[in-house]
């Protein structure tokens, strides 16, 4: 792949995160491919740790202001340098009616950092492209209107099911301020977003994908013990559902030896350890914390199991298509998860894995289904992992976003002081 040597400006929520390795993966992948980026985070860092795929990445970050106060002097700088420009005044009057609908400091924030961007953007930056539909794809928005330059947006799971349709339908219908294009990882959301737009092509299906090279080969055989070893990987938040995986375990039969492992973070952590203690099920569980990816990895080749109880929460988040079970996928680790949002885009029930309801009566049936059958297990993992190398590697979704962000890059100027 060739690309142009114009700068791409690339908003995130944070980097690095963890939890984001889509998106590291897919801005490596297109440094690769050419492109010259430099990267704008809304957010400083939380993660102690770092995947190996971050330090691969070129590109400048530079942090925009977390919090407008904590940075005066640079976003009343900013505001100065960019007010006797038309296009200041345009995105004002947008930002304006944005806030009348969205009264909250949060969409004030937004505009204070677009500022802050848009004067501090190199003049040779030919596009704007966010990840995430809400608040980096209207930062991204607002800065792309002062300049006068084209943006685009990646949209994921939680940005998409809870943002106001009002919003989202501006920025896939504005003719003149909205987004070129719209990159989405799922099916199931790639439908909803083009129903909002104002044209379909608008809205593009792209997969993530896997790049496989960041992984070793699969173990050729699994060891062999009396305890079946259950891991999940995920966040401690609502819709990953292991309050309901909890539940699942404490209905697993009391002949069964068995041990679950967590990896992530997450605001639910202390009460779902004292859930476990209640369940009294505490003493079978490890809870890892935030892992880089060797030890995911690792994990994953020694475990049975690998188990996503995903489900809809309360405000309407779910997951898209979860990076993480292609990652299992790729150390041939059989998969249990729920037919929630885009996971059945890669998991057949019955073929791929096995997709269970959330009830938590339900997910302990399926997992003791698997825990006692390993010739089943090792059938749905070779088929999991045969799905992921015919259709879900990396490879074809970045030669597609390629094409669209060089399109957009295309004859545009720099912006004048």
């Amino acid at each position: 792949m060739t690309s142009t040597t114009r700068k791409l400006a690339v908003v995130v929520k944070g980097w690095p995160r963890l939890s984001e390795t889509f998106i590291a993966q897919e801005l490596v992948a297109l440094e690769e491919a050419g492109h010259e980026l430099d990267l704008w985070s809304l957010r400083f860092p939380t993660d102690k740790k770092r995947h190996p795929l971050h330090d691969r990445l070129k590109a400048r970050v530079r942090y925009l202001p977390e919090y407008l106060h904590q940075e005066p002097v640079r976003v009343l700088r900013a505001v100065l340098r960019t007010m006797f420009h038309k296009g200041f005044w345009r995105a004002a009057r947008l930002w304006m009616r944005d806030l009348r609908r969205d009264p909250t400091r949060n969409r004030v924030r937004r505009f204070g950092q677009a500022c802050v961007m848009a004067a501090e953007m190199p003049r040779d930056t030919a596009a704007i492209y966010a990840h995430f539909l809400h608040t980096p794809a209207s930062v991204a928005r607002y800065t792309a209107v002062i300049r006068g330059t084209p943006w685009a947006v990646s949209a994921h799971a939680k940005d998409i099911w809870t943002s106001p349709e009002w919003e989202k339908r501006e920025k896939l219908q504005d003719a003149t301020h909205g987004a070129r294009f719209l990159a989405t990882c799922t099916g199931v959301g790639a439908r909803h977003l083009q129903e909002l737009a104002d044209r379909p092509g608008r809205v593009e299906l792209i997969y993530h994908g896997l790049d496989l090279t960041r992984f070793p080969a699969p173990p050729i055989a699994r060891s062999e013990t009396d305890v079946i070893r259950f891991l999940s990987v995920g966040r401690l938040v609502e819709k990953k559902g292991f309050d309901r995986l909890l539940e699942a375990f404490a209905q697993l039969p009391a002949g069964l030896d068995w041990r679950w492992e967590h990896i992530g973070g997450g605001e639910l952590g202390d009460q779902l350890r004292a859930q476990a203690v209640k369940l009294g099920i505490d003493r079978r569980i490890t809870w890892r914390g935030a892992c880089d990816q060797p030890e995911v990895i690792e994990a994953m080749r020694r475990s049975d199991v690998f188990v996503l109880p995903s489900r809809i929460a309360a405000d309407g988040d779910r997951d898209g298509l979860p990076n993480v079970l292609m990652e299992a996928a790729s150390q041939k680790l059989c998969l249990l998860s729920t037919p929630v949002s885009a996971i059945p885009e890669f998991i057949t029930d019955g073929q791929h894995g096995v997709l269970s309801g959330d009830d938590p009566a339900e997910i302990a049936a399926a997992l003791s289904r698997l825990a006692l059958d390993p010739a089943l297990r090792s059938r749905l993992a070779e088929a999991a992992y045969a799905r992921l190398t015919a259709d879900f590697l990396m490879q074809p979704g970045i030669r597609q976003l390629d094409a669209r962000l060089q399109q957009m890059q295309r004859n545009q100027g720099a912006w004048r002081d």
